[in-house]
C-alpha cells in the first residue's frame, strides 16, 4: 500500500512506502527504475519528505504546485514536504532521485533550519528548478554516485556519510545559484520575512489580512508591505492570497471533496465568495480548474 494517508486535499506519500534503495530513512535510486516501479507517482500527489531529482536524460514536463516545467537533461528539482507535483514524460527518463525526511539532519546539525538557507528549498517552485552547467556536471553526478553506493551499503557510519554527501551537493549547487548578498541573508528583514512565511503556513486558513500578521510580528502593516515589496516584489496581501489559492488548488485535485467543503475548510464566509475570489485571481472557477487539472 503506497498511500500513507489522505487529507482533504490530495494523496500524501510516506518515504517508507517507496521501497528499495532505502537505508536509515534516506532513499537513493537511479531515476529510471524508480519511475517505472512507482507509476502512480505520475499523477498529482505530494510527499511528507524532501524529494530531489536530477535528470541526465529525458523529456516531457513536470508540474510543481501547478507550475509546469519542461524536463531537460541536467536539470535538478528540489521539492520540500507538502508540494504537489506530477510527471508527464516522453520516452525513458533517467538520472537520480533522493528522498529524505525533514528529521534527517536533526541530530546531525545544531541549526535545525539549515536547509532553509538554500534558496532552492524555500518552497517556491520557480526557485526549485535549476540547470547544472556542463563544467559542474561531473562533480554533481560523482556525489550522487557515491551517495547511491553508501546508501545501499552496511557500514557503521553510512547514514552520516550520506548526510555529509548531501550537504556537499547542496553547497556545491548553491554556489551555482545567484544568491542574495550575505548581508541580506543575515539581516533583520530576512528574519522577519522568514517568520512571516512561517506564520502564513500555520494560519492561512484563519488569517487573511496583512495587519493580523504584522501584529504577530510586532511591526506595522506598512513595514510588512514594504518588506514584501522589497524582497519578493509583491505586497503582503498578495503573498497571503497566493498561499490560500495554492491550498485551494491542492484540495481541488481530490474529486471527493466538494467546492463548498473546500470553501469551509479555508474559512470563506460562503461558497459564492470563495468562487468569486478564486476566479478573480486564477481566471477560472474552482470547478473549471478541477476539470482542467484532473484529466480522464
Amino acid at each position: 500500500m503506497y498511500l500513507c494517508y489522505v487529507k482533504k486535499n490530495i494523496p500524501v506519500y510516506d518515504i517508507s512506502s517507496l521501497s528499495a534503495f532505502r537505508k536509515e530513512d534516506i532513499m537513493v535510486s537511479r531515476f529510471g527504475p524508480y519511475s517505472k516501479h512507482h507509476q502512480h507517482l505520475h499523477y498529482p500527489h505530494r510527499h511528507n519528505f524532501y524529494h530531489i531529482v536530477l535528470f541526465t536524460q529525458g523529456a516531457g514536463s513536470h508540474s510543481i504546485d501547478f507550475e509546469s516545467f519542461a524536463v531537460e537533461p541536467w536539470q535538478i528539482y528540489f521539492m520540500v514536504p507538502g508540494q504537489v507535483h506530477s510527471w508527464n514524460f516522453e520516452g525513458d527518463p533517467d538520472g537520480y532521485v533522493v528522498n529524505f525526511p525533514d528529521t534527517f539532519f536533526q541530530s546531525f546539525l545544531l541549526d535545525t533550519g539549515y536547509l532553509q538557507k538554500f534558496s532552492f528549498f524555500d518552497g517556491f517552485s520557480h526557485n526549485s528548478v535549476l540547470s547544472i552547467p556542463a563544467d559542474c556536471r561531473p562533480t554533481v553526478e560523482g556525489i550522487l554516485q557515491e551517495l547511491l553506493k553508501c546508501s545501499t551499503g552496511n557500514k557503521k557510519f553510512s547514514a552520516d556519510h550520506a548526510r555529509v554527501l548531501l550537504l556537499k551537493m547542496f553547497i556545491t549547487i548553491s554556489d551555482l545559484v545567484v544568491e542574495k548578498a550575505e548581508e541580506y541573508v543575515s539581516s533583520y528583514n530576512y528574519t522577519l520575512l522568514k517568520n512571516f512565511r512561517g506564520l502564513i503556513e500555520r494560519n492561512y486558513s484563519e488569517m487573511k489580512l496583512p495587519k493580523e500578521y504584522a501584529a504577530l510580528l510586532y511591526i506595522t502593516p506598512n513595514h510588512l508591505n514594504s518588506l514584501c515589496n522589497d524582497l519578493l516584489g509583491m505586497p503582503a496581501g498578495e503573498v497571503i492570497r497566493k498561499r490560500v489559492i495554492l491550498e485551494a488548488k491542492r484540495m481541488l485535485v481530490n474529486q471527493e471533496v466538494s467546492v463548498s467543503e473546500i470553501s469551509a475548510e479555508l474559512n470563506f464566509s460562503d461558497n459564492s465568495y470563495f468562487t468569486k475570489f478564486f476566479k478573480k485571481y486564477v481566471g477560472t472557477t474552482p470547478e473549471e480548474f478541477r476539470k482542467k487539472v484532473i484529466k480522464p
